[in-house]
């Protein structure tokens, strides 16, 4: 992971209202975001910039290729970057998929962005070790 640049992030959800808010509030924290609309377009991507994104944040439930099939093929490939699946129906057996993290929706944006800053930036969370997670919204 290089510092020196803004950290990319790929966003893969097929819900335009989720891509968007989540993209946005991670771009106002200075990170690049890419965005795929289905686990089929995800995969695209992160085959062709795998060296390049930083973190990758998925849905399950979506059509062509599931969240879960998604980092199945990613970790076949030995890609090895965190995962953050951020999802309502998330499976029971996510132990292999070696997920960095499950954020069940619906989620606050900022929900979002202080998992990826305790992923992407743990020095923060020496700094700030009395943060607690954010309420889900009901």
């Amino acid at each position: 992971m290089q510092h020196n640049r803004p950290q990319r992030i790929l966003v893969v959800d097929d819900d335009i209202c989720i891509r968007h808010l989540s993209s946005e509030a991670l771009i106002a924290e200075g990170y690049r975001v890419d965005t795929a609309e289905n686990g089929e377009e995800g995969w695209h991507a992160l085959k062709s910039g795998s060296e390049s994104y930083d973190l990758l944040i998925t849905d399950n439930s979506m059509p062509k290729l599931s969240g879960v099939d998604l980092i199945r093929k990613m970790r076949s490939a030995s890609m090895e970057l965190p995962v953050i699946l951020a999802s309502g129906t998330v499976p029971l057996h996510t132990e292999s998929l070696d997920l960095a993290a499950v954020l069940p929706k619906p989620f606050f944006p900022a929900a979002l962005v202080q998992i990826v800053q305790k992923i992407l930036q743990p020095d923060l969370s020496r700094i700030f070790p009395d943060r607690n997670p954010l309420p889900t919204p009901i």
